[in-house]
């Protein structure tokens, strides 16, 4: 929201931040589209599968060793 219409301290009260995110939110409604998303359940699957495989070599190596 900050980059789109809103400075820091550009406001005199709440009232007017709270007009301003609904004119925004109006604004942008009338213009947003749906997009498509590319990343299949499958691959998010995979992609979390590796994740947690990841971690677990992390978590693995930050073990203290037993001596």
């Amino acid at each position: 929201m900050q980059r789109k219409f809103v400075s820091p301290n550009d406001f005199i009260d709440l009232a007017e931040v709270e007009q301003r995110l609904a004119d925004f939110e109006s604004r942008y409604n009338t213009t947003a589209r749906p997009f498509r998303w590319k990343l299949t359940r499958g691959d998010l699957r995979d992609l979390l599968t590796r994740i947690d495989r990841h971690e677990q070599r992390e978590a693995a190596i930050d073990l203290p060793s037993a001596a």
